[in-house]
């Protein structure tokens, strides 16, 4: 397990457009899954402790922000052949468990979390209506695995922006797994 901290948030960057597989085998576009008021793209996986540690809290707070007319959305970026525990059966499994109300995606080439940028699990993105980065940071204040904030950063930032079109000024970077990408290597 290696502890990487997501990237400050690159305002203004525009949501890169994808289709993949949701986990009831549908394939779904970017553009069909925006939300009125604002999307959230999270990059989570299954068996990252970091993941489980908040996924209770992740899923509450999708719940909440659907009240604003944000969409949620989670994207699976590991190469699930050599993390089986990542693999398409135990992404319904892991969305059953936690009752995900949001699609739950598979990026099996990787390319999607390569455009967004994604480097750790969890990694959340929040776009305004106008589909233009306001927020790339954490869920809330973490301590040894355990949520130990009084705030919720992403809901707050996620509202903001679904009322202003603005995330903070200020944010604190997500923490978590780094996204297990497959190593290509080329021989010359």
């Amino acid at each position: 397990m290696v502890l990487l901290n997501s990237p400050i948030c690159d305002k203004e960057k525009v949501m890169p457009s994808f289709e993949l597989m949701n986990i009831d085998g549908t394939v779904l576009k970017s553009r069909e899954l925006v939300g009125k008021s604002g999307t959230l793209i999270m990059f989570i996986c299954n068996h990252c402790p970091y993941v489980k540690a908040i996924i209770d809290k992740i899923v509450e707070t999708t719940n909440e922000l659907e009240k604003f007319n944000i969409k949620s959305i989670a994207i699976m970026p590991n190469d699930a052949e050599k993390y089986p525990e990542d693999s398409f059966e135990n992404m319904n499994l892991f969305s059953k468990k936690h009752q995900f109300k949001f699609p739950y995606l598979i990026d099996k080439t990787q390319e999607v979390s390569k455009n967004f940028g994604a480097v750790c699990t969890p990694d959340f993105f929040g776009f305004n209506s106008d589909n233009k980065l306001n927020y790339r940071g954490r869920l809330g204040l973490m301590n040894n695995l355990q949520f130990i904030g009084k705030t919720n950063d992403l809901l707050d930032a996620m509202i903001q922006i679904s009322k202003t079109g603005e995330g903070p000024n200020e944010q604190s970077s997500s923490a978590g797994c780094s996204i297990k990408f497959t190593c290509m290597f080329v021989m010359r």
